[in-house]
């Protein structure tokens, strides 16, 4: 399983975000680089965003999901085209899960397990 794991669930439909494109970068020196990327499957999962096996090093990180064009796909208004979530990673190498929930006028996050 990659260290970092997403869950997307769409609340104005009761259900999964199918086909949302996910990046993963970690801010080295002031710049964003991009460490894993992914598309949410049905089950509005990437369960291979980051390499297995890969230990992320200790930082800031950021999640881009382009939501747009899921909610573009479902003919839905798009009011956020994205959502960037920024998060600190320890030392040790241990799970992160950083679920989104997303309806068209808004979304939220948490740290999950």
């Amino acid at each position: 399983m990659s260290q970092i794991t997403t869950h997307i669930l769409d609340t104005s439909l009761g259900c999964p975000a199918t086909g949302v494109s996910i990046q993963l970068f970690q801010q080295l020196d002031g710049d964003w680089q991009e460490v894993g990327s992914g598309r949410t499957n049905s089950d509005g999962r990437v369960p291979d965003l980051c390499p297995q096996g890969q230990v992320l090093d200790a930082g800031v990180y950021r999640m881009h999901f382009a939501i747009s064009e899921y909610f573009t796909a479902n003919r839905s208004p798009v009011f956020y085209p994205w959502a960037d979530v920024v998060f600190t990673i320890a030392e040790g190498g241990q799970h992160y899960h950083i679920p989104l929930l997303l309806s068209p006028f808004g979304y939220s996050t948490y740290r999950g397990s």
